[in-house]
């Protein structure tokens, strides 16, 4: 088993107040798709401003400043050093480091301008990939990270009255 007991508890800890989700990824680079494949799952289940920003996350800050959330935890696939499923939270200095992302624009670059936009806490919920080369679908691994994730995840998120970027406000260049 990954981390789901201790997952558990630390989504409870982070998860405060006006919640911003923001997956990002690619879903033509197999494990690259957690990000938006998390929100998939979450949109029209809780209340949190969930945002599928795909593989350019740079193109939704306008609207995640906008939104002024109190938490904003970013989902993606990252390279952890961990078995391909498992999957870690990670605060906003551990990925100033650089050099985790499997995506062009640096984490670093946009936690910052997160940081100077809005007052929230910011976190990173990272999975390791198992792939991200060319190809559709997760593998079996990321497939069950996602599945405990989910069920970890719901209970801190208020299913009541929802409110989702719908695919008409997903203008990428507000």
């Amino acid at each position: 088993m990954r981390y789901a007991n201790k997952m558990k508890n630390v989504f409870g800890s982070i998860l405060k107040g006006k919640i911003a989700i923001v997956g990002i990824g690619n879903t033509l680079r197999r494990d690259d798709a957690f990000g938006p494949a998390l929100i998939a799952r979450l949109q029209g289940e809780v209340e949190a401003l969930c945002i599928d920003a795909g593989p350019a996350p740079e193109n939704y800050l306008g609207k995640i400043a906008r939104a002024k959330p109190d938490t904003i935890l970013i989902v993606d696939a990252l390279y952890l050093g961990l078995a391909p499923g498992e999957y870690s939270i990670l605060k906003k200095d551990d990925i100033a480091k650089g050099g985790l992302s499997t995506h062009d624009i640096s984490p670093r670059m946009f936690i910052e301008y997160l940081q100077k936009q809005t007052t929230a806490d910011i976190f990173i919920l990272g999975v390791q990939p198992e792939s991200v080369s060319f190809g559709e679908g997760l593998s079996d691994s990321v497939k069950k990270a996602l599945d405990e994730i989910c069920k970890n995840l719901r209970p801190f998120l208020n299913p009541i009255g929802n409110r989702f970027l719908t695919q008409s406000e997903k203008c990428p260049h507000a």
